[in-house]
């Protein structure tokens, strides 16, 4: 079975001393495959080539071929010469037994015995041998004689047509997983499913006569689980919740109630969750559920997502994670899961989530709401799950009656999406980072409360300001307002167009309107650090409105202006500030 090597050959001996009892057993794995039926085929090519290949199904959903097994020293030296030769990629590794799951290749053979007597393993060390050239080429090894069936093919189809209609369909879900069979899932097994059946039989060794064999259709089954293995999928009731399914207990475990939650966590290797959703409600309790859930860090922005009147799904797509959730209406109570897996691991994914959809059973009861101990509660979380942030949240304010924002650039840079108030997407309508403003255009109309008047007299130096702003990133539902007096119509360096303010703002109030003391719009407060300088302590500018007023015709649009300078109490002018301020989120 194995070509003619010109510089090395294979000594096989037992090992019986002691000494030798001791050494770890490993491989060299040479490559790894995504699918099972590309995974088959490069093992055939190696197999072809090389001695001691095999396959194994490894976790992530992927398929690893590897040569050995070796001891530590003898796996040193295959790598060494396979990989002088070029009979083995240069990044190939050592690779130790628990890295792998179910063997695949050879058919029919487990060398996955660590508890094996140690005096029983095989060592295959190449013996480096000084280059001989060969006489000539050697004959051809003789093709392998197929695996000796369990069954003839009267048997096999006797055992066949005891098959039930769901088990037939298996079968063929099987087959086209493995590549082989790409018709529809019928059950029915005709021309398409035969020709199928003898290309996965002479895939894997065996006679090929188009009927599947008892123990073949087990191999081929098993090698379709294959990437379930590791998961523990279990049947479980959860009484409580009033849910009975499938849930892989090998890389969950329970781990709260926070109503309407049951939280499963993570317990070994794998990135995983569960949710089990249950409570009692109506139609609108549903929809309020569809909307909170999209509000959650669990559920990426990206993905699908569909509503009926009695059900919903989401998926949410984030780099390194996908989940699903779906849920129903039934009786009076709404019940459905969550399921949260790493991006990279799609294949086992999608057969996890086959799996857990197909065994979902509603059973009497529904959770609690006052189930669980609710011991940690913040306002960023929701049932023990955290509320999705901006990376960035920055004031603006209403400059038009159709609802455009004006903002600091800041604000809106390396955005995947603009909000105002957390519920209207915006677009970036103008944004000029030499003065720092920028304009926003809502996606939908919006109706101001309060729209800003542009002070078009300068006001006398030492007289009263206020800023207007979400000092706390959208933590109070309404901006606060800060007071200080104006104490230059000039930059630090005499610069025209900026505003000196003695008073004390915080970041998320940049953005904000600088307000008069009659409630009249001076400019628009700028961050604190500018040019990469931090300014001192109760020192801040605002950027005047003259250039905000000219952006806003730049982009077409006319701003409202006075030019009375009056008083307003500072319980009013807190009233205006508030009809016209928003909080700007910027969203990754």
């Amino acid at each position: 079975m194995t070509r003619f090597f010109s510089t090395i050959f294979f000594a096989i001996f037992l090992f019986t001393n002691s000494a030798t009892a001791q050494q770890e057993v490993v491989w060299v794995r040479i490559e790894a495959q995504p699918t099972l039926a590309e995974a088959q085929s490069r093992l055939r090519a190696y197999s072809s080539t090389l001695p001691d290949v095999n396959g194994f199904a490894i976790p992530g959903g992927w398929y690893a071929i590897a040569l050995g097994p070796y001891l530590r020293e003898g796996a040193n030296q295959v790598l060494r010469v396979y990989r002088a030769e070029g009979s083995i990629p240069r990044d190939s590794f050592i690779a130790l037994t628990d890295s792998f799951n179910q063997q695949i290749w050879p058919v029919g053979v487990s060398l996955l015995t660590p508890t094996a007597p140690q005096d029983q393993i095989i060592d295959q060390t190449p013996q480096v041998q000084p280059a001989a050239k060969p006489e000539a080429a050697p004959a051809p090894e003789p093709t392998p004689e197929p695996q000796t069936a369990d069954e003839t093919p009267a048997q096999a189809r006797a055992s066949e047509s005891a098959l039930q209609r769901s088990e037939r369909e298996a079968l063929q879900i099987a087959l086209k997983w493995a590549g082989f069979y790409n018709a529809s899932i019928d059950g029915a097994f005709g021309r398409g499913t035969r020709n199928s059946m003898a290309d996965w039989q002479s895939a894997n060794g065996y006679e090929t006569t188009g009927i599947l064999t008892t123990l073949q259709r087990a191999a081929l089954i098993d090698q379709y689980n294959a990437v379930l293995k590791g998961l523990d999928l279990t049947m479980v009731q959860d009484s409580q919740s009033g849910i009975e399914m499938k849930l892989p207990l090998g890389v969950v475990k329970f781990d709260k109630y926070e109503p309407p939650f049951a939280h499963y966590a993570r317990s070994g290797d794998i990135d995983a969750r569960v949710l089990l959703i249950s409570q009692t409600g109506d139609q609108n309790t549903l929809f309020g559920l569809y909307d909170i859930m999209q509000t959650l860090e669990i559920v990426p922005q990206n993905g699908p997502r569909q509503r009926n009147a009695d059900s919903f799904v989401l998926v949410g797509e984030a780099a390194t994670f996908v989940s699903y959730t779906e849920a129903h209406l039934r009786n009076g109570a709404i019940k459905g899961f969550t399921l949260i897996w790493p991006a990279a691991d799609e294949e086992r994914r999608t057969r996890l989530l086959g799996e857990m959809r197909s065994s979902f059973t509603p059973i009497d009861g529904a959770l609690d709401p006052a189930a669980g101990s609710n011991d940690e509660q913040r306002i960023d979380m929701v049932s023990g799950l955290e509320i999705r942030q901006p990376k960035l949240s920055r004031s603006g304010f209403y400059v038009d009656n159709t609802g455009t924002v004006v903002t600091t650039s800041t604000a809106v840079q390396g955005c995947s999406r603009i909000t105002i108030d957390h519920e209207t997407e915006a677009d970036v309508l103008v944004s000029d980072d030499r003065l720092g403003i920028a304009l926003l255009r809502p996606q939908q109309k919006i109706a101001p409360a309060g729209v800003a008047l542009f002070q078009t007299t300068s006001p006398r130096l030492q007289s009263d300001v206020a800023v207007a702003g979400y000092s706390y990133e959208g933590a109070l539902d309404a901006p606060t307002v800060t007071f200080g007096t104006l104490a230059d119509l000039r930059g630090l360096q005499g610069e025209t167009g900026l505003k000196r303010l003695a008073l004390a703002p915080f970041p998320g109030d940049a953005g904000g309107p600088v307000f008069d003391a009659g409630g009249n719009v001076l400019g628009l407060l700028l961050p604190a650090a500018t040019n990469g300088q931090q300014l001192p302590a109760g020192v801040s500018f605002a950027r005047d409105g003259a250039a905000v007023q000219t952006l806003l015709q730049q982009a077409g649009l006319a701003a409202q202006t006075t030019d009375r300078l009056t008083q307003m109490a500072p319980e009013d002018l807190t009233a205006a500030a508030t009809a016209m301020t928003v909080l700007v989120s910027c969203w990754e």
